[in-house]
């Protein structure tokens, strides 16, 4: 009996979820209606949801996700600032007599905002406004135009400061505590957002690498997918100080951000809030910054910031009904069970993420399933950074697969008709490539996401 309510409340709620209907309201109110079914026919006891106001209350005050409506401003203060079409500009003549520059470009200038801003959404629609026309007219083939900005926008993922890394960061911390806690261990270990940060770090790096080297295959190997862009004299090349002046501020407010974390200088939250200042001071400096530019960023950063945390609440009220079926035992059980061990149930993990990534954002992934599983692949012996690293990766490969690639659709809606949505997704399957290849050799090479944060604690 256990078993259908738990499967019921998890397909209902998918079912939900698909159509539509927003993602708060379809957690928060799918579980209190199956708690409200199952008090009626002796199969729940309402006594779970005794524990949501503290719950609510521990969302209220913790101060890592106070980091959230930071970054997102942060992100959204840059983009509004017009930093991306500077940099771009400048990249593009830096690299114009470079077979494949301009691709070669954007994929530098997407590494700089996903490193900027961690939003996946507002890079993809960016760079496709900005360089998908430049591409295009300079005659790169539309496969690879399309999938080299869709899979430079989607770095936003998987680089720090990255949206997800934070909320992933908090979600695994939880996870953590309550596997070690299971495990019998009353001074559990915590892994914070810091740690993965530093953990995401070289296997992000790594991943821009595998784009670079593709680009430059294909400059190779098919020049005539990305010709030469045509200069017309040196006057147009830029200067050292122009390159300088252009990359400086960006780069000085990534190292002031990530720098102070791995530093251990400061917590996410405060390097945030050092973000979010820095941000508006580029823009000052850019001149951009104004009353209603300044008016209309903080009402983006509450409403992503007011979606994001009514997500976690409806989140927290369907862990707790899903726990009060026995779905977390159901679920411990069924990974447990399944042959080949730990990698047998990874391997599993894994793919129900990739699937439901088609059809779900990656915060409701974050909220709804990782709390589910995580805690049992924990409790096997993964650890927590190289296992949140691997997620996020795992979640990027799944913003970029056909036919329900989220940066396929932000790319598709702000696309010329010319540009084909088979051409989009035949771009795109190259990258998809490169990122399993990443996974895969993250899988190999765990240090890639431990090393870092070991060192930084060893000092």
């Amino acid at each position: 009996m256990e078993l259908i309510w738990s499967l019921g409340l998890f397909l209902v709620v998918f079912a939900v979820l698909l159509s539509g209907y927003p993602v708060a309201f379809a957690l928060g109110g799918t579980a209190v209606s199956f708690a409200l079914l199952g008090m009626a026919v002796g199969q729940f006891d309402l006594a779970f949801l005794q524990a949501l106001p503290s719950r609510i209350f521990g969302i209220m005050s913790n101060e890592t996700l106070v980091a959230v409506p930071l970054f997102v401003f942060m992100g959204v203060m840059l983009e509004r600032a017009q930093i991306a079409e500077q940099l771009l500009d400048t990249l593009a003549r830096l690299f114009g007599r470079v077979r494949g520059g301009l691709g070669i470009s954007v994929t530098l200038v997407g590494m700089l905002l996903a490193a900027s801003t961690g939003i996946v959404g507002a890079t993809v629609v960016t760079m496709g406004l900005l360089a998908l026309p430049t591409m295009l007219k300079r005659g790169y083939a539309p496969s690879v135009a399309a999938g080299t900005i869709c899979a430079s926008g989607t770095l936003g993922q998987i680089i720090p400061p990255s949206i997800i890394l934070v909320l992933l960061g908090d979600v695994l911390s939880s996870a953590y505590q309550q596997a070690q806690l299971d495990q019998g261990i009353f001074s559990p270990e915590t892994v914070s957002v810091g740690d993965l940060f530093a953990g995401a770090l070289i296997p992000g790096l790594i991943l821009v690498g595998l784009y670079l080297l593709y680009l430059v295959g294909l400059a190779i190997w098919k020049p005539q997918h990305v010709p030469v862009q045509p200069i017309l004299g040196d006057a147009q090349k830029p200067s050292l100080l122009e390159v300088v002046g252009v990359l400086l501020p960006p780069l000085f407010l990534i190292i002031a951000v990530l720098g102070s974390i791995l530093a251990g200088m400061a917590t996410p939250t405060e390097a945030a809030s050092v973000g979010a200042v820095g941000a508006m001071v580029l823009a000052l400096g850019r001149k951009t910054l104004t009353w209603p530019l300044l008016h209309e960023v903080m009402q983006s950063t509450v409403r992503i910031s007011s979606m994001v945390f009514l997500i976690f609440v409806g989140a927290s009220i369907f862990s707790l009904v899903f726990r009060g079926f026995g779905g977390d035992e159901l679920v411990h059980q069924a990974l447990t069970d399944l042959p080949g061990g730990v990698v047998g149930a990874l391997l599993v993990v894994m793919l129900v993420m990739f699937l439901l990534g088609f059809v779900l954002d990656f915060i409701e992934i974050t909220f709804v399933v990782v709390p589910l599983v995580a805690p049992v692949l924990l409790m096997m012996g993964l650890d927590p950074i190289w296992l949140g690293v691997l997620i996020a990766l795992n979640l990027q490969t799944s913003f970029l697969t056909p036919p329900f690639g989220f940066a396929l659709f932000y790319l598709r809606g702000v696309a010329p008709d010319s540009l084909s949505t088979r051409a989009i997704y035949r771009g795109a399957a190259p990258f998809i490539a490169l990122q399993l290849l990443m996974m895969g050799i993250l899988a190999l090479w765990p240090s890639l996401a431990t090393w870092l944060p070991e060192q930084i604690m060893a000092d």
